[in-house]
């Protein structure tokens, strides 16, 4: 995804986006929450009374649904040949394994990397076992 990003390659992030876009909404969302004097820290507190299990359940399906946008947004702009690394800049790379078709650490393009994580946590997020759909039965050893 660096090369994604590189200010000498010929994308490069607007400053300002296009109105009706879906970029545009993205960054009226991000806006509003970072100019909102929201306390983060008690916009994340478990409520009183509310289940911690549930709570936290709720936010990861929350923060995925969130990547999945914003992951959306930047797919197009790295393919396997632009991205044939998935990397955390040039001293790590990450490899995917899912004991199953890949059973060692296997280096990936990231685009592919990327498709079989989200649809990891996808098939996690859909495991009633993990994450029930009734309140209050989220298991406390899974999270």
């Amino acid at each position: 995804l660096k090369q994604v990003f590189n200010k000498d390659k010929t994308f490069r992030p607007k400053r300002k986006f296009e109105p009706g876009t879906q970029r545009f909404e993205l960054h009226k969302r991000a806006q509003a929450s970072l100019n909102s004097g929201v306390d983060l820290k008690a916009a994340v507190q478990l409520p009183s009374g509310e289940d911690q299990n549930d709570w936290v359940a709720v936010h990861v399906v929350d923060f995925f649904n969130r990547i999945n946008l914003i992951y959306g947004t930047i797919c197009e702009f790295c393919t396997e040949s632009t991205c044939p690394v998935m990397s955390g800049g040039p001293k790590y790379e990450y490899r995917w394994q899912d004991d199953m078709k890949y059973k060692k650490p296997t280096a990936l393009p990231a685009p592919q990397y990327m498709n079989l994580l989200m649809d990891w946590i996808e098939v996690q997020i859909n495991n009633e076992d993990i994450f029930p759909t009734n309140v209050g039965k989220c298991k406390e050893k899974v999270l």
